[in-house]
């Protein structure tokens, strides 16, 4: 860990949902997503986790694992994981297979990030659970005790699944992560023993508050000793302050659509500046503002610094959504000069 004066420079990694936009199709953001982290790699990124979602205009991301294997293929030595697989839309048999199988790939390098929600609306997460035994309310803990009993062997005799081995037999799961935005999954990443992602960048809990939680609640488990906690924040940076605002202006309006049920791809800042904007739009772009953070390369270190410090976080993954990809990539090589990440990997 890097000290700049009173604050810490901590790993950097990227979270990535594959942006749809106006002018790429869902499968061209799959190729920028391996383009993407191989230069990710490149500027000194610890991690490089995908999203799970679902029926969205503006996601490509919707099968983590397949991605997890493209992308661990075209890098070599960065962690590469599910930031996360929502478990609610999975038999837990499947989701160990598949990562057992990706740990046996790339022995070392993954991550099995698990989520609460479903990553979609009502009516897709039935059709994703439509051949699934069906259950009652939330089962989310049901099926993460489940995933642990079968890769633990601790069904008891007589149990059905006594003899349910997830293959290959020879290779543990990789770490699992538990995901959340609320104090309720900060406490059960706690209680468990595990690694905890907390999403900034879309909750409206406060991050400080889960991020403290966690690491005061913390409970040694034989996978883990000492509590680690990632905070996931959404951050656009450029060369200057405006020409940060412009690329923000996609994300502006998205979010203003969305809130009134518009669902569509990334439109282009040009796009965004020509929008009629009316004044409840003003407000719910402002209150979603709180969240992102935009600016020149100096402001948006300034504020990350500041919420690294308030939230004890020991490492900021990153999630960058403008319509360019260029200007995407060109957001986190600011940031890996920012953080000195090259410098890091040189001393590592």
């Amino acid at each position: 860990m890097i000290i700049a004066g009173s604050f810490r420079l901590i790993p950097l990694s990227v979270l990535d949902v594959s942006p749809v936009t106006t002018a790429t199709p869902g499968s061209a953001a799959l190729r920028n997503s391996l383009d993407l982290a191989q230069l990710a790699e490149r500027l000194g990124y610890k991690r490089y986790w995908v999203a799970e979602h679902h029926n969205l205009a503006n996601i490509a991301s919707s099968a983590p694992d397949i991605m997890i294997g493209q992308i661990a293929a075209a890098t070599r030595k960065m962690r590469v994981g599910a930031g996360g697989v929502m478990l609610p839309n999975h038999a837990p048999l499947m989701v160990a297979e598949r990562f057992k199988v990706l740990e046996a790939l790339f022995p070392g390098r993954i991550d099995l990030g698990l989520g609460h929600a479903p990553g979609t609306d009502p009516v897709t997460s039935y059709a994703l659970r439509a051949r699934q035994d069906a259950r009652d309310g939330d089962d989310f803990l049901e099926r993460f005790q489940e995933l642990l009993l079968l890769e633990r062997g601790g069904y008891p005799e007589g149990h059905p699944f006594r003899k349910v081995r997830a293959v290959p037999a020879d290779v543990a799961l990789p770490p699992i992560w538990l995901l959340g935005s609320s104090g309720y999954s900060a406490e059960l990443a706690a209680a468990v023993g595990m690694g905890f992602a907390f999403a900034h960048h879309f909750s409206d809990y406060d991050a400080e508050s889960a991020m403290l939680t966690y690491r005061e609640h913390f409970k040694p488990s034989a996978t883990m000793a000492a509590p680690y906690a990632i905070l996931a924040a959404a951050v656009i940076a450029a060369d200057t302050d405006a020409a940060a605002e412009q690329l923000a202006s996609s994300a502006d309006l998205h979010f203003a659509r969305r809130a009134k049920g518009e669902y569509a791809p990334l439109a282009s800042p040009q796009e965004a500046a020509a929008y009629d904007y009316t004044p409840i739009d003003h407000e719910r772009i402002a209150r979603h503002r709180a969240r992102l953070i935009v600016g020149g390369i100096a402001a948006v270190k300034a504020q990350l610094l500041q919420l690294i410090e308030s939230t004890r976080a020991d490492e900021l993954m990153v999630t960058t959504m403008v319509y360019d990809h260029a200007e995407r990539r060109h957001s986190y090589e600011l940031l890996a000069r920012a953080f000195a990440l090259a410098a890091g990997e040189r001393a590592g």
